[in-house]
């Protein structure tokens, strides 16, 4: 089950990796800057988490304008997430939880993705400035998606 609503997000540090190489993103340096949205997902290259993560970077402008980072989490390698955002324009930055750690912090654990093992369930959170969970939800299967119209009301009732 999905940490609740108006409890304080764990802090992490995940890898991320671009053209300039590995970096370190940390949620806590965001705390009185943006709010954030993570948006965990079972595996990069797969129908579904393809479809989601075009979707959210293509509207992309709107989380912008409400002063909203987006973070996307697998427990994919920062390598081959790398390749996966390149392959499809994914303009947002792809965290690796690839020792699933967040995954499990955040309560997000898919026992067995296809039978390859432990993933992340697929599941959307929303942090204020202050690092309070505002919005969680965690779908019902990894086919479908979080409510993305939800995500958004709940980043326009945010400072």
């Amino acid at each position: 089950m999905a940490l609740k609503t108006n409890t304080l997000a764990p802090d992490f540090t995940l890898k991320t990796k671009n053209a300039e190489g590995l970096h370190d993103i940390t949620l806590s340096s965001f705390q009185g800057k943006s709010n954030v949205v993570l948006l965990f997902f079972p595996g990069a290259f797969t129908g579904p988490c393809t479809e989601e993560m075009c979707e959210v970077s293509s509207g992309l402008a709107e989380y912008k304008d409400l002063n909203a980072q987006v973070f996307g989490i697998s427990c994919d390698t920062a390598f081959s997430q790398e390749v996966f955002a390149q392959q499809n324009n994914i303009a947002f930055p792809l965290l690796s939880d690839y020792a699933h750690k967040v995954t499990e912090l955040y309560d997000v654990v898919l026992e067995d993705l296809a039978g390859l093992g432990p993933a992340s369930k697929r599941a959307a959170f929303v942090i204020d400035k202050e690092g309070k969970i505002q919005y969680s939800e965690e779908t019902p299967s990894p086919l479908e998606f979080p409510s993305f119209d939800q995500i958004i009301e709940t980043l326009k009732s945010l400072d």
